[in-house]
């Protein structure tokens, strides 16, 4: 299942889920501690900047805790921060909006020029195209303070639950890879923390890293990303916005006009093209396997949870699909009638 806390981690298990297929780290960012995360992006003072990732520390460790608790003996594969860090900010809008009204009611010049001082702040974030920049990997890469905070909250809430006696199974997932060089700088930062956490808690920590196959050139070099992956995920939600070419927040309109039109039978967000973005899923599992036979293989796209991308999943030999815990039933149910069929008892 695709979980982000230990009540959806019950939830799942509840529902029959083997594990945890994607653990969005992002969705624990929100509410209260948006402001925590605020304050790193908009602060250019060092202290200030470790500080806030010392709370985030505190708050991360605390929900892989409960989530890697409640899935005990399970897998949990945790992916590090995604998006874009403008959307952990304010909307520019509202802020412009602020600023008027403060200067139209003759309002404090300090405020509004502290105002006017974070909306250069956050304009400086601003990026035309922000699912194609500063996210994924990029992100860990350009800040190494986040990741490192990640795989820390990570290994330091396992060692814990594992002197308590019980059996987690994290794993860690780095997102957006489009080359083998950028995994195998994440991966040896993963390595050394998870290393540094095992000498100070005094307990062995066997934690597996591996990645996400949402972008095209990932699919096609995955002979070279498998050197440095235990395991692919294919995030077919990116994977088929990067295939077509489409906004999956804006193609609602254009897919309306494409049903009418015979051009496309079904939503491609919705079910897995098969010709297409399943090809490039094809591809990249056989050379996956060409280099390491034992790699683990699992989408954690929307996808699912939809009955025929169920089959086509356990058709080309993936090892498990994720998705929300409501469907976890029917995706189940999908992958029975896929083995019983390719028995041929159907």
């Amino acid at each position: 299942a695709n979980a982000d806390n230990p009540e959806d981690a019950k939830l799942s298990r509840d529902f029959g889920a083997s594990g945890i297929g994607l653990c969005r780290t992002e969705h624990m960012f929100l509410g209260e501690r948006k402001q925590i995360i605020q304050t790193f992006i908009l602060n250019d003072d060092d202290a200030v900047r470790e500080k806030a990732v010392g709370e985030l520390f505190e708050a991360q460790t605390g929900d892989f805790y409960g989530m890697f608790k409640e899935m005990d003996g399970l897998p949990v594969i945790v992916r590090l921060l995604d998006p874009p860090l403008h959307e952990f900010l304010e909307s520019p809008r509202a802020l412009d909006v602020e600023i008027a009204r403060l200067e139209a009611t003759g309002g404090d010049k300090t405020l509004i020029a502290e105002k006017r001082m974070l909306m250069e702040r956050i304009d400086g974030f601003a990026e035309q195209n922000p699912m194609l920049g500063l996210r994924g990997c990029r992100l860990g890469i350009v800040y190494p303070i986040l990741p490192e905070m990640q795989v820390r909250a990570i290994a330091t809430a396992t060692a814990k639950l594992k002197k308590e006696g019980l059996d987690p199974k994290p794993e860690i997932m780095i997102p957006l890879v489009s080359t083998v060089a950028e995994l195998e700088k994440l991966r040896a930062v993963a390595e050394k923390i998870i290393a540094e956490v095992a000498a100070e808690e005094g307990v062995e920590l066997d934690i597996e890293v591996g990645t996400m196959i949402e972008l095209p050139r990932a699919a096609v070099t995955a002979d070279e990303i498998a050197t440095q992956a235990d395991f692919f995920s294919f995030g077919t939600n990116d994977l088929t916005q990067m295939t077509y070419g489409f906004s999956r927040d804006d193609v609602g309109r254009i897919l309306e006009t494409y049903f009418d039109k015979k051009i496309l039978e079904s939503d491609p967000f919705a079910r897995l093209d098969q010709n297409g973005v399943g090809r490039l899923i094809r591809f990249a599992v056989a050379e996956g396997k060409r280099t390491r036979p034992d790699i683990k293989l699992g989408i954690c796209g929307e996808h699912g949870g939809d009955l025929s991308s169920v089959e086509f999943c356990h058709n080309v030999g993936l090892n498990y699909v994720s998705c929300s815990p409501f469907r976890v039933p029917i995706a189940r149910l999908a992958a029975a009638q896929a083995r019983v069929k390719e028995l041929g008892l159907a």
